[in-house]
């Protein structure tokens, strides 16, 4: 959906947000961030549908402002309808159960009508049902019961029953934005005030991802303060709200590509996250790196920085001024043609590389290629044989070049190293540059090189191929997309993406092979099993 933003000062007009999907609000206390939201929800029209966990589990003591499609709307016309039975609840919370139930009471009754007249009616599946199924994924050892007429919860292993009035805030919280957001018109603009409130960090992410998959036809506008929440959102587009001129009624902000991208002001004014960060290679915009990388690390607030260079160097900036800001800071590049020593050294400066050449072949991993065709209902073996197959055929053509690729790494390495020595006059450099040829031998390490190279293809050692294979029309000439029932590379990236916002079973799987080829897990440790 395309979205028009509020003025901007010094310009006739808003920018306008085409086809957003998560819009993120942020801003410092007092930058006018408040009013910027109420004039955006205004200019949406109808469209708006406006939700909060603070305002709904603690209603204020004068009436709420009520607006058409809102959770209070349709409580009151569900009172109006049924007068011989009034409810008298107060807070958004309470209005939004009662209104479950009633919509649960009226599918009943209906199917009901159906069964007596002998027509033929599915068992209807009600919003409730949605809302219970998911609260349950969150809290997997808490149960929602359904008896004369109430919610009742209880948790696993316990006999006690108990209303909403002892669930903790949190859980009250996650109740209220599963079913309200179902209650919102199609294609609604969603505005979420403060998402992270009474929500533990644990949760954020999943929580969040869960929701967004419940509305997909919709716009989710987070208002937060969050730096972590604000980087969690994958597909989002951030507005930093700078300050506002209340006389012209305009905003001075801007409209970042994602909070990722935030400047080092920003991303120091907004700094109250208390994961550690990883910096990453790539921009949100063109390269799949953060995006991936979120959802594999959970537990780090991702920075894309562009160059490998500048990821090292950041990591080694961060951790330099840790007296200043406590935050612990890694960073991952690609291995592309680096040997042993190289991957060592950087290691040894907590920087991560995968052991694959480059984040396109960590998508070719097996456990990866094997998790989406499982998720595609294909056969996993069949699949990953195919694709494998390919791929070794591809480098099998191309050995020649990739040797020559790797061989001038490795010579520009040596000679940079060698020129960084110390000389008494430029005669010495001279004869040392002169005697630079024989010494490095680039003939003899091109032709050690595709001899390992028609190694690996002999023995048809996929691994050893990733690990060495730079080659970005990998997922195209693999034809994996395909092979898992897929139109397109993007469709399989995309689909990756979406298994690892779950924390199934291929979610785990997609984790866990990732993880081993960056050495952070037992390769002989598989995830536990469990339903898809």
């Amino acid at each position: 959906m395309d979205l028009l933003l509020p003025n901007k000062i010094n310009s006739e007009k808003g920018e306008i947000l085409r086809e957003a999907r998560q819009v993120t609000i942020i801003g410092a206390n007092g930058a006018g961030k408040t009013r910027f939201v109420n004039k955006l929800v205004e200019q949406c029209g109808e469209q708006a549908f406006r939700i909060s966990a603070l305002r709904a589990l603690f209603p204020v003591e004068h009436e709420e402002q009520k607006y058409k499609g809102s959770i209070s709307e349709r409580f009151d016309k569900l009172n109006q309808n049924m007068q011989q039975v009034v409810n008298t609840a107060k807070s958004e919370f309470d209005k939004l159960t009662y209104v479950m139930m009633i919509d649960e009471f009226r599918s009943l009754m209906n199917f009901k009508a159906h069964q007596l007249m002998r027509e033929e009616m599915e068992f209807p599946k009600t919003k409730l049902d949605k809302v219970v199924k998911m609260w349950q994924e969150v809290f997997p050892k808490n149960k929602i019961l359904r008896e004369n007429g109430k919610l009742l919860f209880t948790t696993e292993g316990q006999t006690d029953k108990y209303s909403s009035l002892r669930l903790s805030d949190g859980e009250k919280a996650v109740l209220y934005y599963l079913g309200a957001v179902l209650y919102a018109m199609e294609d609604a603009v969603i505005f979420v005030d403060d998402p992270e409130t009474f929500i533990h960090p644990s949760i954020m992410q999943t929580l969040w991802n869960v929701i967004e998959e419940m509305r997909p036809d919709c716009t989710f506008v987070y208002s937060t303060h969050d730096v972590d929440f604000a980087n969690s959102r994958i597909d989002n587009k951030c507005i930093w709200v700078k300050g506002f001129n209340p006389e012209q009624i305009t905003w001075d902000y801007e409209v970042l590509q994602s909070s990722s991208n935030l400047s080092d002001s920003l991303y120091i004014d907004l700094l109250g996250t208390r994961k550690p960060v990883l910096f990453v290679e790539g921009d949100e915009e063109h390269s799949i790196d953060s995006r991936l990388y979120a959802l594999v690390f959970p537990e780090y607030t991702i920075k894309p920085l562009g160059s490998c260079n500048k990821v090292i160097e950041s990591v080694r900036s961060f951790n330099g001024l840790e007296a200043l800001h406590h935050l612990d800071s890694w960073g991952i590049v690609d291995r592309d043609r680096r040997d042993e020593k190289e991957v060592e050294y950087l290691r040894k400066k907590k920087i991560l590389v995968p052991d694959v050449a480059e984040i396109e072949n960590i998508l070719m991993l097996e456990g990866v290629i094997r998790a989406v065709a499982r998720h595609r209902h294909k056969n996993e073996h069949d699949v990953f044989a195919s694709a494998s197959r390919a791929v070794i055929k591809n480098f099998d053509n191309e050995i020649k070049q990739q040797a020559l690729q790797h061989t001038r790494h490795r010579v520009k390495h040596d000679v940079e190293m060698r020129v960084d020595m110390k000389f008494r006059n430029i005669s010495a450099l001279e004869d040392h540059m002169i005697d630079l040829v024989n010494e490095i031998n680039p003939r003899g390490i091109y032709e050690l090189l595709c001899r390992e190279f028609h190694v690996y293809v002999q023995k048809r050692d996929y691994a050893k191929v990733l690990k060495v294979y730079n080659q970005k029309l990998m997922l195209n000439q693999s034809g994996v997309a395909g092979l898992c029932g897929l139109k397109s590379r993007e469709d399989y990236i995309r689909t990756v993406l979406k298994i690892l916002k779950g924390n199934g079973r291929d979610a785990k799987a997609i984790r866990h092979a990732i993880k081993v080829c960056f050495g952070l897990e037992n390769p002989e440790k598989q995830p536990v099993a469990e339903e898809a």
